[in-house]
C-alpha cells in the first residue's frame, strides 16, 4: 500500500512539474516578446522603468520555472532525493518572489493611469514624424484601434501644428482620421476635412478606453493564470516533500 502511494505521489509530482515546465515556457516566450517587441509599443511607456523591470522579471521567472520544471520531472522519475531537495528550496524562493512581484504590481498599478499617458503624449508626441519612435508608435496604435489620443482629439490641442501640404495648421493628426480599413494602407474617408477638425470624419474615442476594453478579458485571464501557477507550485512543493520523505 505504501509503495502504491509513493508511486502515485511520484507521478502526480511529475504531472505538476510538467505543468510548471509549460508555464515557464509560456512566461519565457511572453518575456522575450515584450523585450524584443518589433512594433515599438513599449516606447510609449519608456519613461517608466518599472515596466521594463517587470518585463525582465517575467523573463527571469520564465527561465527559472522552465529549468525547475525539468529538474522536478527528473527528480520525480528517478526518485533522486538531492534533486528533490534542490527543487523544493528553489521553487520556494520563486514562489515567494512571485508573491512579492504580485504585491508590487498591485501597489504600483497607478503608474498606468490615464493622466500618466496623457502627460507623456503631450510631452513627446511629434505628430506624423515617423522617424521618432514614440510618435510612430502612437500613430500605429491610433490607426490599429481606430482611436485618437488618450482621451480624444482634444489631447492634441497643446501639440504644435504640423504643416501638412494640403491643410494649413491642421488641428488633428492624420492617424486620428477615419479610414475605410483600419491600417496604414487603408483609404481615408475624408482626410482634409478630418485634419481641419470636422468631427464626423475623426475617430473621437480615446485610446485609453478602447485599449482598456479590448484587453479587459485578457487581464482577468492573466490574473487567473497567475493564481493557477502559484497553486501548482504550492502543490508541487508539497508533493516534493512527501516524495522526499517516502524515498528510502
Amino acid at each position: 500500500m505504501e509503495g502504491d502511494c509513493l508511486s502515485c505521489m511520484k507521478y502526480l509530482m511529475f504531472l505538476f512539474n510538467f505543468l510548471i515546465f509549460l508555464g515557464g515556457a509560456c512566461l519565457l516566450g511572453v518575456g522575450i516578446w515584450v523585450v524584443v517587441d518589433p512594433t515599438g509599443f513599449r516606447e510609449i511607456v519608456a519613461a517608466n522603468p518599472l515596466l521594463f523591470t517587470g518585463a525582465y522579471i517575467m523573463l527571469a521567472m520564465g527561465a527559472m520555472l522552465f529549468l525547475l520544471g525539468f529538474l522536478g520531472c527528473c527528480g520525480a522519475i528517478r526518485e533522486n532525493k538531492c534533486l528533490l531537495l534542490f527543487f523544493f528550496m528553489f521553487i520556494l524562493l520563486i514562489f515567494l518572489a512571485e508573491l512579492s512581484a504580485a504585491i508590487l504590481a498591485f501597489i504600483f498599478r497607478e503608474n498606468l493611469t490615464r493622466e500618466f499617458f496623457t502627460k507623456e503624449l503631450k510631452k513627446h508626441y511629434l505628430r506624423n514624424n515617423d522617424t521618432d519612435v514614440f510618435s510612430s508608435t502612437w500613430n500605429s496604435v491610433m490607426i490599429t484601434f481606430a482611436c485618437c489620443g488618450v482621451n480624444g482629439p482634444e489631447d492634441f490641442e497643446a501639440v504644435p501644428h504640423f504643416p501638412y501640404p494640403s491643410v494649413e495648421k491642421a488641428t488633428t493628426p492624420e492617424a486620428c482620421c477615419q479610414r475605410e480599413l483600419q491600417s496604414r494602407e487603408g483609404m481615408f474617408v475624408d482626410r482634409e476635412a478630418c485634419l481641419r477638425g470636422v468631427e464626423r470624419f475623426q475617430n473621437r474615442q480615446g485610446c485609453y478606453t478602447v485599449i482598456l476594453n479590448s484587453f479587459e478579458t485578457y487581464v482577468y485571464l492573466a490574473g487567473a493564470l497567475a493564481i493557477g501557477v502559484l497553486a501548482i507550485e504550492l502543490f508541487a512543493m508539497i508533493f516534493a516533500m512527501c516524495l522526499f520523505r517516502g524515498i528510502q
